[in-house]
């Protein structure tokens, strides 16, 4: 089938479609559609597992391809026919066999997503990022949020956004924006703390929406566990570049620079994205075993418990790996990612790194001599715990179970 119902536990291409029409009281709709990197999915899935132990019943509705090692917590996935972006400016979009999107795939992707809506008939439906992103998605998002307010048992309607907006190319799209959450959502969740960055930092008409807006804290997956000398990761460093294709030349420069390092005795982890094409992974593999000492795998989703025991994790500037990173209390070394239009990672890197609390170095001027000098930066610094919310997940779940109760029906 084009588009299936699964068990988050089953294989998403299974298809075997289960009975959506569920036990538990409250029922949660959450689309979430990557493009490019997974961190909208995996964010999502920790937002996810949040729901359902707050007691919701939550349908993930996952518009991009299948990432291994999603915890979804037994939560019902419904994975549509899945997009994905080939350029830096997300314009470039193709289908599952790689061909351009036509209206024909836009047409059956819309009566997926309305089909599914028909049969979960949620009490909240959640989407994250729109309309604070994925514009592109309009053609399939509008007619849900039209056909939301139109139902007889009205949904509450609201947002999962983190922090800090990418800077549109164009002024209009703020406004179009504020538009879009005014005709239609309920709610916006911003996944940060004003205490680092407020939300109109990005997004200029905050004041406009100050009734809906609500501050979650960050959203960060706290299952990482500390061990002991000879666990997972202990004493390594950790080099990773998110579970996307990007990343290789951060990957490639952190090896060059292990010889010459501080670091050069321990050994480094080397987590390539499970997009990465299997020839990369296998050049990384042979740097790996010409240099000695490094270890190179795909990413792995013990990840925060990596972290929670590295000696040093190098890293691009992902929400996740960021906020991961300064809940283990990790030293860490940023390379903001800035293809195409990319802001976010640059400005919340920047933020971090004049509190002291992390080393960041620019895409720029990347190099492995320029890496060896933030390393023996990072080295000097004394870890410490993020000092701004870290509970967004909890929150977050518990605001949802709140406005689902308030419903009448």
């Amino acid at each position: 089938p084009r588009w299936s119902v699964a068990s988050a536990d089953e294989c998403p291409h299974a298809g075997s479609e289960r009975n959506l029409f569920m036990t538990k009281d409250k029922r949660v709709l959450f689309y979430v559609q990557h493009l490019l990197g997974i961190g909208h999915q995996r964010r999502g899935a920790t937002l996810t597992r949040a729901m359902q132990d707050a007691g919701l019943q939550v349908t993930y509705i996952s518009g991009g391809h299948s990432i291994p090692n999603l915890d979804l917590a037994g939560a019902d996935l419904v994975q549509l026919p899945p997009v994905r972006a080939v350029d830096l400016y997300f314009k470039k979009l193709v289908d599952e066999f790689d061909q351009p999107i036509d209206d024909a795939w836009r047409d059956r992707r819309r009566d997926a997503l309305l089909t599914s809506l028909g049969m979960v008939q949620p009490h909240v439906v959640l989407l994250e990022l729109y309309p604070f992103g994925r514009r592109q998605m309009g053609f399939e998002l509008l007619p849900l949020l039209d056909a939301v307010l139109a139902a007889p048992k009205r949904p509450v309607i609201a947002c999962s956004v983190r922090d800090i907006l990418v800077a549109p190319p164009k002024p209009d799209r703020l406004l179009e924006m504020l538009e879009r959450v005014e005709t239609y959502f309920d709610h916006v969740l911003v996944h940060g703390d004003p205490e680092l960055i407020p939300f109109e930092a990005t997004f200029p008409h905050t004041a406009q929406i100050t009734d809906k807006l609500h501050y979650t804290g960050y959203v960060v997956d706290r299952s990482g566990a500390r061990g002991e000398s000879g666990g997972p990761g202990w004493d390594e460093v950790l080099v990773s570049a998110g579970g996307g294709a990007m990343g290789d030349q951060l990957l490639r420069t952190a090896m060059a620079a292990k010889p010459d390092s501080a670091l050069a005795e321990k050994i480094w982890r080397v987590l390539v994205g499970v997009k990465a094409p299997d020839k990369e992974f296998r050049a990384l593999e042979k740097i790996a075993s010409d240099t000695g000492g490094i270890i190179v795998e795909r990413a792995r989703g013990d990840f925060p418990t990596l972290l929670m025991n590295c000696a040093l994790s190098i890293s691009q500037g992902g929400y996740n790996t960021l906020m991961e990173s300064m809940h283990a209390g990790a030293r860490s070394i940023v390379v903001p990612y800035a293809g195409g239009l990319e802001t976010e990672q640059t400005l919340r890197a920047e933020l971090l790194a004049k509190q002291g609390a992390i080393v960041t170095l620019p895409e720029g001027q990347l190099t492995p001599a320029r890496l060896v000098v933030a390393i023996e930066g990072a080295l000097a610094m004394t870890p410490t715990a993020a000092m701004f919310r870290t509970d967004g997940a909890t929150d977050s779940a518990n605001k949802i179970v709140a406005w689902a109760d308030a419903l009448d029906w």
